[in-house]
């Protein structure tokens, strides 16, 4: 596109015209502190139903204090990247603790989760090497392959099969790489048969579990405790710290070796300012919440089911998924548009996701819940979802 203010008008147009255009809402406050459910929004009080919050933890007291304490005393930068002068004894004591708790050798904090999976990209595949995807892998993976200089391959979604058929005749995929709980559909990827393909034709297994560390599995540790997986099978893992944990920045845990190339080599780790010491400190005392209250997993469990037995009570096709992501398809773009703006209107803020987020035709609405939702919330969130599903379908 040139430089040319008609021509940036028309596009604007055009994204206005197909329901494509993304707009930021401005949050004022969040009323009920140690909540996180409840914004307020242009005035007015909104139940947030579109926050990766899934364990309530972005507003709990601990995490607060722990920032700030650890502000107090080592600033409210780290001043430099990692490999210079910004790695903190706070930075340091995180990693440690992720690599225990999701039992592997070691552990490397990023600054975000887009920035870890460039990293891994960068590191392990080389330029003209083969890198195996899934069709609906995050634009971080995605993007990781490309800008790595590999040929990108993606398979039909949560197929293994399809995986091993694109690699029958090939020897030279040097990563395979999937989300673990995928964001916009709430499904989980088939690891056992993808780390059996893996170890067949010697590549990286990659498991981006930014959804599902926190969440899945009978301790929270992810998809692949859930499907009775370990470090061993799944070499690679990446975990984000902003989604249940609370907090932000990401992470890359794998056996020593391999978490030393990365360090070595990722350019989306070498050439990056580290995350704040108090973020890290805020992190590990979410860790700690995340180790010692699965109460919050059991609660976000049970609103799941409340939600999903409402749905089919009223009606509303919600996709067949168990997780804390409870996607509505919609298809229609304008109508996932309208049906979000329906419930806002009803004082419930749930995202209308549209391409190029998700495939065209698959627009949707994307209803996420958290531990620190009540049940009279998601009760209302039905009611509300049905009057304006039912009223659009017969408008």
């Amino acid at each position: 596109m040139h430089r040319d203010a008609g021509e940036l008008a028309q596009a604007l147009a055009a994204l206005d015209a197909a329901g494509l255009r993304r707009e930021r809402r401005l949050v004022d406050a969040w009323p009920d502190a140690a909540d996180g459910t409840r914004a307020l929004v242009a005035g007015r009080e909104l139940r947030v139903f579109c926050s990766n919050d899934y364990l309530g933890l972005a507003h709990h007291p601990a995490l607060a204090a722990a920032a700030a304490a650890e502000a107090a005393r080592s600033g409210s930068g780290s001043g430099a990247a990692h490999l210079v002068s910004g790695h903190s004894r706070a930075h340091h004591a995180l990693e440690e603790q992720l690599a225990d708790w999701l039992g592997r050798e070691r552990a490397l904090l990023f600054s975000t989760g887009y920035m870890a999976n460039l990293g891994v990209h960068a590191a392990f595949a080389g330029r003209g090497e083969l890198v195996l995807g899934d069709r609906l892998n995050h634009a971080s993976l995605i993007d990781g392959a490309q800008l790595s200089g590999a040929r990108l391959l993606r398979y039909a979604h949560a197929d293994a099969g399809a995986a091993a058929g694109m690699l029958a005749d090939r020897d030279d995929c040097t990563l395979i790489a999937t989300d673990g709980l995928f964001s916009m559909d709430g499904d989980t990827a088939p690891l056992p048969a993808l780390a059996r393909l893996a170890a067949a034709k010697r590549a990286w297994l990659l498991v981006d579990d930014a959804h599902g560390l926190g969440v899945l599995g009978a301790t929270g540790r992810g998809t692949v405790e859930a499907q009775g997986l370990d470090a061993r099978t799944v070499p690679l893992l990446v975990g984000t710290l902003g989604k249940a944990f609370g907090c932000f920045g990401a992470f890359v845990a794998g056996e020593r070796d391999a978490i030393e190339l990365l360090l070595q080599r990722a350019r989306s780790y070498v050439y990056t300012t580290a995350l704040p010491p108090g973020v890290a400190a805020s992190a590990s005392a979410a860790l700690a919440l995340v180790r010692n209250e699965g109460w919050r997993r059991e609660r976000l469990r049970a609103l799941t089911a409340r939600l999903r037995a409402g749905a089919a009570r009223l009606g509303l096709p919600l996709q067949p998924v168990d997780g804390p992501i409870q996607p509505l398809l919609v298809g229609d773009a304008a109508r996932a548009m309208r049906l979000s703006a329906a419930l806002l209107a009803r004082g419930y803020w749930v995202g209308a996701i549209r391409p190029p987020t998700v495939p065209a035709g698959s627009a949707r609405l994307r209803i996420t819940l958290s531990s620190t939702h009540d049940e009279a919330a998601v009760d209302g969130l039905l009611e509300a979802l049905a009057e304006a599903w039912h009223a659009q379908a017969v408008a």
